[in-house]
């Protein structure tokens, strides 16, 4: 009991010393107040930045590989030229897979056609057009908010009627609360909604295309209208099964399938390429990693700069007060009760720095970076008063420890 509440006395005594020099504590704390918003603010930013495109990740599909005729490159040698000779992957292909595919949970034939407009009488909207087969809404996520999904028929029929988009439906329909049934046009073609997506926003990195301005469309109604054949350039989206770990073995099957339907002979090299949305994830992580890192360089500058001037204040602080230690120590006081004082202050000093620069970060959440949603996560608020109080311990270890091995009678004795 005599330890703890010593150790209390420890620490009233070092915040009477702080509070009774404000401007010394307040000009102490800045650097640490500058390395702490520097470091958590970077690290705010790069997890926001993460989370933003890793949702955009998220519309191209969990645990499944895209089968195209081009790789997605992330780094290294592209080498175009031999891409540019391979067959495009096509509808046929996509039967082939769908018919035969043993590991498959889904298989789905996509395509896309940018640059068309939406109307409806004098509404027009800019359109993103994307035709696909039923599974689509097993690889990607579909929310509908009025109407509903496709119904088999309608895909294998290749039946004019779409699901569109939240924005599109406001545009078209501006006074219409329910424009299921309704029709709208597409360089001259009717389509009929049959149900509206739920609205999500613009994502910061909308990979896919944003949903709010598309319109999905049978595949085959799709291609029949703006792809003028059926077995033009599709991107095939294989998921794998639930109860299966990893999509090696998914690859593999699809590999040996479609070698087989393009009679490739064992010598002959694979002229296609299975592509994974995990390997972006990658990329973006790697690239984020070099920006922590820089991060952490630039607020470890500041924050050393701000430990010196710790150190120093407590250096400071000890020879003001060595009168005093050497009265508390000729009273009894043990080397402890000594050091916690200058320690605890040393800690307080960082800590409220690192508060400062956390709060500084908090602010800086409310400020709209174009589309771009900053939070500041419990984490990074951890991260930074863990990092303070080390710092705190640092700079106050040495002085603290000098103060506590004084001599009493020569510290009473120091002018």
């Amino acid at each position: 009991m005599k330890f703890f509440r010593q150790t209390f006395e420890s620490l009233r005594f070092a915040w009477q010393a702080l509070r009774s020099n404000l401007l010394r504590t307040t000009l102490s704390l800045l650097g640490v107040t500058v390395g702490i918003f520097a470091i958590i603010g970077v690290f705010t930013i790069v997890d926001s930045l993460e989370r933003s495109i890793r949702q955009s990740l998220a519309t191209i599909g969990t645990d499944v590989v895209y089968v195209q005729k081009w790789p997605w490159n992330f780094g290294g040698e592209f080498q175009w030229w031999k891409y540019f000779q391979w067959p495009e992957t096509s509808y046929s292909d996509y039967k082939f897979l769908a018919e035969r595919m043993e590991g498959a949970e889904a298989v789905v034939a996509m395509g896309f056609k940018g640059g068309l407009t939406a109307k409806n009488g004098n509404n027009s909207m800019d359109a993103l057009i994307q035709g696909m087969t039923y599974d689509f809404n097993k690889v990607s996520d579909v929310e509908i908010e009025k109407g509903r999904y496709f119904t088999p028929q309608e895909i294998d029929a290749g039946r004019s009627v779409a699901i569109i988009g939240a924005e599109i439906a406001e545009t078209l329909f501006p006074n219409d609360p329910e424009p299921i049934g309704k029709s709208f046009k597409i360089k001259g073609l009717n389509y009929s909604v049959i149900g509206v997506q739920k609205k999500k926003g613009k994502g910061l990195f909308d990979i896919a295309g944003n949903p709010d301005t598309k319109v999905l469309l049978p595949f085959l109604t799709f291609a029949k209208s703006f792809q003028n054949r059926i077995n033009s350039s599709v991107s095939i989206v294989v998921k794998g099964k639930p109860e299966d770990e990893g999509l090696v073995e998914l690859e593999a099957e699809i590999v040996g399938l479609l070698r087989t339907k393009r009679g490739l002979k064992p010598s002959q090299t694979t002229n296609f390429s299975i592509n994974r949305p995990e390997a972006a994830t990658k990329a973006v992580s790697s690239l984020f990693g070099v920006i922590t890192l820089v991060g952490w360089v630039i607020g470890s500058f500041s924050i050393l700069v701000g430990g010196f001037g710790i150190a120093n204040i407590m250096f400071v602080s000890v020879k003001e007060r060595t009168n005093l230690i050497g009265i508390q120590k000729s009273l009894g006081a043990k080397n402890y009760f000594i050091l916690f004082q200058f320690l605890f202050e040393a800690i307080f000093l960082s800590l409220i720095g690192g508060l400062v620069g956390i709060g500084l970060v908090y602010l800086m959440s409310f400020i709209q970076l174009g589309t771009l949603e900053i939070i500041l996560s419990p984490k990074n608020i951890l991260l930074g008063l863990s990092v303070s109080s080390i710092i705190g311990v640092l700079a106050g270890i040495v002085p603290a420890f000098g103060a506590a091995r004084m001599d009493p009678v020569e510290a009473i004795r120091a002018k």
